[in-house]
């Protein structure tokens, strides 16, 4: 019987950029932003608060844009501050490589299994669905599921008790399903 777990985000994740306030090198994003208009030029923000000090970062999205050039919905989701735009803003890598930042996901996902029905199986065939492309380690998420230590579902990789048509050992953010057998 096919299994099928979810990957979901729980919260935006946190922004990796050295404070020059503090000697903290987190940053919490909320969603808001911040949008500056210099006649038709426009300049646009992501607002993230230190998570030692509090003091503000901003994250570049539009520096001296045309106001033409600019999708008046992404705008419009700038005005309001949506939070959903943040996360899609904060995975995009040319952002993230324009800010220099990177982006830690711990404890910004959880794992839905469903239940618990699978544990007791002697064979267990799983599905995962990213509802985010949040990166996570296969391997913990299958530790996480059946409540193994990463020292058992390493061992049940290498004894070939765990398989994959991906590659379980690195990080991922798409979906995709493995067979365990005990």
């Amino acid at each position: 019987m096919l299994s099928h777990w979810a990957v979901m985000p729980t919260r935006l994740p946190l922004v990796r950029r050295r404070c020059h306030a503090c000697a903290s090198g987190t940053f919490r994003a909320h969603g808001k932003f911040r949008v500056n208009a210099n006649h038709k030029l426009l300049d646009a923000w992501l607002l993230a608060l230190c998570t030692g000090c509090g003091d503000t970062t901003k994250v570049t999205i539009l520096e001296r844009a045309h106001v033409r050039s600019v999708r008046p919905e992404l705008l419009d989701r700038m005005h309001a501050n949506d939070p959903a735009l943040a996360g899609e803003l904060l995975r995009d890598g040319v952002v993230r490589r324009r800010n220099h930042i990177a982006l830690d996901w711990t404890g910004a996902w959880r794992l839905d299994t469903g239940g618990d029905d699978h544990l007791g199986r002697e064979v267990a065939e799983v599905s995962v669905r990213f509802d985010a492309p949040v990166p996570v380690r296969p391997l913990r998420l299958v530790a996480d599921g059946f409540g193994l230590s990463r020292g058992e579902t390493e061992r049940l990789l290498a004894e070939g008790k765990l398989v994959a048509p991906v590659r379980l050992t690195g990080r991922t953010s798409t979906d995709f399903g493995f067979l365990l057998k005990r």
